[in-house]
């Protein structure tokens, strides 16, 4: 009888691959390590991982749920089938009523409902504190330069009229009206971060106030000899600010991103995790938000800031984790001014 491993390790690629072959034994525990891999019903990492003949299943994951609330039944379709009912009656009993009504009593008896089948460990356990250095967070708020104001002001004016607009219309109206809103919230980032993204050009200077407050944060890193990551949801941001770094300090930080391939992405790691001369690593949010140990960097910037703080907290999480030696500084840039009139639109 051919031997069987006590543990068999598998990436979700070789679990699509060659499922045939791993589907026919049974399995005593199947473990999802990153389980938001299957939070999409239509993948195929979500057919095979569903299909997958084990008796206990275990989902792990730090990624938090950002855009809907079937990715927890996708999960605990495979973790625990049938809990949650079909994929109808989820819709019905709880996505309609907590997405689209904001029932706060749905809410907590969806909490109730799913609390006893999932364990929490945080890092403001005291457990898990002792493990880690200080963790110090800090808004740096700045003001925006006269021609971003102004930029900023007529994108307001322009904008606001077709809001005020389709308020007075019907229902195709109101969802063509949240897309302006959210048009103009994005549109007001991009001016706040540099009114260059904004435009599509190229400055060979820094034209934001939120570029300036960077370059000194990163020179005061370099005084202290501390490695910086730099956080933007934006590839176009990154690129520019590899140039404004680039020609400030002479040196071009690599720039990890959603292109960037696999094996390049673990030399760009390694690069600054072990280089003493790779000081500054600019990573985009969504590409470094999970999966990276970075902990030679203990200062984090977020160049811009994103619509859920707990996916900030998770990038910054890759340089406050185990094995991080010095405590953590985490910086929040944002315009002091940014949004205040847009604050006051009812999406």
């Amino acid at each position: 009888q051919e031997q069987m491993p006590d543990v068999l390790l598998t990436t979700y690629g070789t679990l699509r691959r060659d499922f045939d072959a791993l589907s026919k034994r049974r399995w005593r525990l199947f473990v999802l390590d990153e389980a938001q891999a299957v939070k999409n019903t239509g993948t195929e990492a979500y057919g095979a991982a569903s299909a997958f003949p084990a008796s206990q299943v275990i989902a792990m994951t730090g990624t938090p749920v950002e855009n809907r609330l079937m990715e927890y039944w996708s999960i605990f379709s495979i973790v625990q089938p049938g809990f949650l009912g079909s994929a109808s009656e989820f819709r019905t009993n709880f996505v309609n009523p907590i997405e689209g009504e904001h029932d706060p009593e749905v809410s907590e008896a969806f909490r109730k409902l799913v609390a006893p089948l999932m364990l929490r460990r945080v890092k403001t356990d005291r457990s898990v504190i002792e493990d880690l250095p200080e963790r110090l967070v800090q808004d740096v708020p700045v003001r925006l330069l006269p021609a971003q104001a102004a930029l900023y002001e007529r994108a307001l004016q322009e904008a606001l009229p077709a809001i005020s607009e389709a308020e007075k219309g019907g229902a195709k109206d109101r969802v063509r009206r949240k897309a302006l809103v959210l048009r103009l919230i994005t549109e007001l980032k991009q001016i706040c971060n540099s009114p260059s993204q904004y435009l599509k050009t190229r400055e060979p200077e820094p034209d934001s106030a939120k570029a300036q407050a960077l370059l000194e944060i990163l020179a005061e890193c370099r005084s202290n000899r501390r490695k910086a990551l730099v956080f933007t949801q934006y590839r176009e941001m990154g690129e520019r600010l590899q140039d404004w770094i680039e020609k400030r300090f002479g040196r071009r930080p690599q720039f990890l991103n959603g292109s960037v391939a696999v094996s390049q992405r673990a030399a760009m790691v390694d690069d600054f995790q072990n280089n003493p001369d790779s000081d500054i690593l600019l990573v985009s949010l969504k590409a470094g938000g999970t999966g990276l140990n970075l902990t030679s960097a203990s200062v984090v910037v977020h160049y811009d800031l994103w619509w859920n703080p707990a996916v900030e907290n998770q990038a910054s999480d890759r340089a406050w984790r185990i094995g991080q030696q010095r405590d953590v500084l985490i910086n929040h840039l944002s315009a002091a001014d940014q949004v205040l009139q847009v604050a006051r639109i009812r999406v």
